[in-house]
């Protein structure tokens, strides 16, 4: 929640920051548009209605360009579900015209080989300053590209983020290899580009809240095209002299920013945010595309019944976590939010589809074995990460204790039976992968990785109990200290 609430009072005073628009720029100034999106997580419905727009565009401009700000893929089984995983994204880019995308950290959810081959088969480049990946199978990943219109030539510089174990947020099994460094660190190697061609242009994964430290430490951008923070900013931020635009998520929204350049200059700009929902007219030719990848029957079997809606995250993530309890016969479990990738599923058939849109990550049960203390030091570490609840739990109910300054002192643990957990006593706890791989928490057993998915112990479940009701479920709290 913490996160939510930075990103919204960024948005809210990003609206009283004035955003440069010149009344009036030469005739000699070459007009360049720029559309822009991210974080799609592979929602292809809207990719109709933007071919129609950018075609529309390239029709009446001369100089059209379609950045993607990173996180095209996962979040859609139709893309990421498929034998050749990721195709479908790439494909439908591909007819749209994209210029370049930067990468971001779920790119590699694919892995190394899928993404690989889904880069060779991109008519556009994947960029990134701070990622070498030349020990890999990976294509070469280029720190920036050269816009030319005419005799102008813009520079566009990408950079992915990272967390606080140096990585991306993505499993670090696909990561091995891949060297990554501080992306604002690295950026200020290419403030020569400014220099030398007279713009810079950010295509960043890096979310809002980091994107102003950046415009602050390098005010030799001009614009910074983001993502990464899901950020729906109808206005742009001005930070520093430099333009930080976002655009939502899930190919909801298209971002359109005219450009007047002048002997290398950026001498007017101007900002839209477009709802595709309000494009009613489609390029039929990718609209014929759209309904074939989302013609996949096998997607459509419903594997249970919701007899009432779910409504949260927690209602989904105790969900999750029952199926694992059941099918791998652990103690408890637990199922970080960041994992729970969709909000609410409506009342009636739960179809397979729906499953791998609330788990797309094909992240495996990690088991271990761990003692009260121990499974008290997970729930800890993990609320203290972003100070809200990041673990939705089956098996126990358990209760944040947090200080004044909102940090988790001390936790409350019961079991089904009301019962506080046993010192000394040792249980089975299931984790899916990621947990495993970057939470921090202590445990002396290292774990044993079993041959189940989460999504998969998940589909098994709900074939077992067939009609599932989580309306009244509530397993978490929080409280003040004393």
């Amino acid at each position: 929640m913490k996160t939510r609430i930075l990103l919204l009072i960024f948005l809210g005073y990003s609206f009283f920051l004035p955003f440069q628009n010149y009344a009036q720029h030469s005739s000699k100034a070459t007009e360049i548009i720029i559309l822009h999106t991210n974080d799609m997580h592979a929602k292809i419905d809207n990719f109709g209605k933007l071919a129609y727009l950018s075609d529309s565009l390239r029709k009446t401009h001369k100089y059209v360009y379609l950045f993607a700000a990173g996180d095209n893929f996962t979040g859609n089984p139709v893309v990421d579900m498929v034998e050749d995983k990721g195709f479908p994204m790439i494909d439908l880019m591909n007819r749209c015209g994209f210029t370049v995308t930067a990468i971001g950290n779920h790119e590699f959810d694919l892995g190394q080989e899928k993404l690989a081959a889904r880069m060779k088969q991109a008519s556009f480049p994947f960029i990134s300053c701070n990622i070498d990946a030349s020990a890999t199978k990976l294509p070469e990943i280029k720190p920036y590209i050269i816009l030319k219109a005419g005799k102008i030539k813009l520079p566009v510089l990408a950079i992915i983020q990272l967390g606080d174990n140096g990585l991306p947020d993505s499993h670090p099994s696909r990561l091995e290899g891949i060297k990554f460094t501080n992306g604002l660190e690295k950026a200020q190697e290419f403030k020569w580009l400014k220099s030398k061609y007279g713009s810079l242009i950010g295509l960043t994964h890096l979310g809002v809240e980091m994107d102003e430290p950046l415009a602050n430490a390098m005010p030799e951008f001009d614009l910074i095209v983001g993502g990464h923070s899901h950020t729906t900013m109808t206005k742009p931020m001005l930070i520093n002299g430099v333009t930080i635009v976002q655009t939502g998520s899930g190919l909801k929204n298209v971002g359109k920013i005219t450009l007047w350049v002048e002997k290398g200059k950026i001498v007017d700009k101007s900002y839209e945010l477009i709802a595709l929902s309000e494009i009613t007219s489609v390029d039929a030719e990718v609209q014929k595309l759209i309904d074939h990848y989302n013609a996949n029957e096998e997607l459509n079997k419903p594997v249970g019944i919701a007899e009432a809606a779910f409504t949260s995250p927690s209602q989904l993530g105790s969900l999750m976590t029952d199926a694992v309890t059941s099918r791998l016969k652990v103690d408890f479990a637990f199922q970080n939010v960041g994992g729970i990738r969709i909000s609410s599923l409506p009342e009636g058939e739960i179809k397979l589809k729906d499953v791998y849109k609330l788990d797309p990550f094909g992240n495996l049960v990690v088991i271990y074995k761990m003692n009260s203390e121990e499974i008290k030091s997970l729930i800890m570490n993990a609320y203290n990460r972003g100070k809200e609840i990041d673990l939705e739990v089956s098996g126990m109910k358990y209760t944040v204790i947090i200080d004044e300054q909102g940090i988790c002192t001390e936790v409350v643990m019961i079991d089904n039976s009301g019962q506080a957990l046993l010192d000394g006593k040792e249980y089975t706890v299931g984790v899916n992968s990621y947990i495993s791989a970057t939470y921090k928490f202590n445990h002396r057993d290292s774990g044993t990785t079993s041959y189940s998915t989460t999504a998969q112990a998940l589909i098994e479940y709900l074939g077992e109990v067939k009609k599932v009701n989580y309306t009244d479920v509530v397993r978490t709290a929080t409280q003040m200290g004393k």
